[in-house]
């Protein structure tokens, strides 16, 4: 059975740090692009950040310079580093396993102005 689990979320102040992690077990990890999503209430479920198993990464716009997604396939996990954090940064937190795989349940970030 493939589970995919995030922790690390909270409230936290404008301009504060936050890391996420996501740790996958009963699936190949290595192999696998790893994805972080986010999803604020009333809007659709966006991409903020993907690693590729060649260790490529890509990032939505509005998390550029801010953000840093990375992997230890070791421990079969994907962090994000979030940094400088803004308000319009509050959402629920998703790590995806693959393009196509499955879901963690998510993590809540809010950030207070």
């Amino acid at each position: 059975q493939v589970q995919v689990v995030e922790s690390g979320g909270g409230l936290v102040q404008f301009g504060g740090s936050l890391r996420l992690t996501c740790t996958v077990s009963g699936s190949d990890f290595s192999s696998n692009t790893m994805g972080w999503y986010r999803q604020a209430p009333g809007k659709e479920r966006e991409l903020v950040a993907r690693i590729s198993s060649r260790m490529s990464t890509e990032y939505a716009e509005s998390v550029k310079g801010r953000f840093s997604i990375s992997r230890d396939n070791a421990k079969k996990t994907v962090y994000l580093q979030m940094s400088s954090l803004r308000p319009e940064d509050t959402a629920v937190y998703y790590c995806r396993l693959g393009i196509v795989g499955p879901w963690g349940r998510g993590t809540q970030v809010t950030v207070s102005s």
